[in-house]
């Protein structure tokens, strides 16, 4: 659910993001080509073109440091602030509910969790370089937007 809400307000962004001549959002998630139809077909917000699917051995998660949820819970922070994800009303609720599980990062063979405890995060890249990088510490531990936009349009 907060990945959908955040999704959404970075789409929302878009105008605002190329505007400032950048390029973005792009979202990277952890899953498969028909997790990955799925989701944009039920948030159709997102734009197809600004979606990457790491497969479930998360090789782009753990080449950027994210770590998993087990890592928060060994060493909880005192400073989070979790806010409440804005996906769209009930409506938007019952649909997330009734397609979490068919979403979720878990391999059909498997059935490997590892790919749902996984933490994201939120990168400004110019060029080469990282000039702004947020690690999530749980889910919905996500920067605010507005200060993340001030790197953005800089």
């Amino acid at each position: 659910m907060f990945c959908w809400s955040y999704a959404k307000d970075w789409s929302q962004l878009r105008p605002q993001i190329e505007a400032a001549g950048a390029v973005g959002p792009i979202f990277v998630s952890i899953g498969d080509q028909d997790k990955l139809l799925k989701f944009l077909e039920l948030n159709p917000s997102i734009s197809r073109d600004s979606i990457f699917v790491d497969d479930l051995q998360m090789g782009a998660y753990t080449a950027v440091g994210f770590g998993s949820i087990e890592d928060t819970f060994k060493n909880p922070p005192k400073d989070l602030k979790l806010k409440t994800p804005t996906i769209g009303g009930l409506g938007a609720w019952m649909n997330y509910l009734g397609n979490v599980m068919e979403l979720s990062p878990v391999d059909r063979k498997t059935k490997n969790f590892e790919g749902v405890k996984r933490l994201g995060g939120t990168f400004v890249v110019d060029g080469d370089d990282v000039i702004y990088q947020w690690s999530d510490r749980l889910p919905g531990d996500t920067p605010e937007l507005v200060d993340v936009m001030k790197y953005v349009t800089a």
